[in-house]
């Protein structure tokens, strides 16, 4: 199932608390970019992030977006911008720093 545009849409709006957020469409999916850095994905109308050693303390579930993909992280908690914020701030300064 692709992810809708309403979902998406409300994704973006919900990381609005951070700049120089950007999406990219990749086959009915999204991806997802801070300040250039992929951080993550909308896929299946599911927000997932990668799994750096920076958001291991979100203890988040594992998911896989797609077949035969990298786990990645699950983001549950959509509804609470201050976590949204945390989680992407934490994942791309781990992945800015390799």
């Amino acid at each position: 199932m692709a992810t809708t545009n309403e979902y998406k849409n409300y994704i973006i709006e919900q990381l609005s608390l951070l700049d120089n957020i950007t999406s990219r469409s990749m086959m009915g999916e999204y991806l997802l970019y801070y300040n250039g850095t992929l951080f993550g994905g909308i896929y299946d109308n599911r927000l997932i992030v990668k799994i750096v050693e920076g958001n291991k303390k979100y203890n988040m579930q594992e998911a896989i977006p797609y077949e035969n993909a990298k786990t990645m992280y699950l983001v549950d908690e959509i509804d609470n911008q201050e976590t949204l914020r945390d989680i992407v701030l934490d994942t791309c300064k781990y992945l800015q720093d390799k």
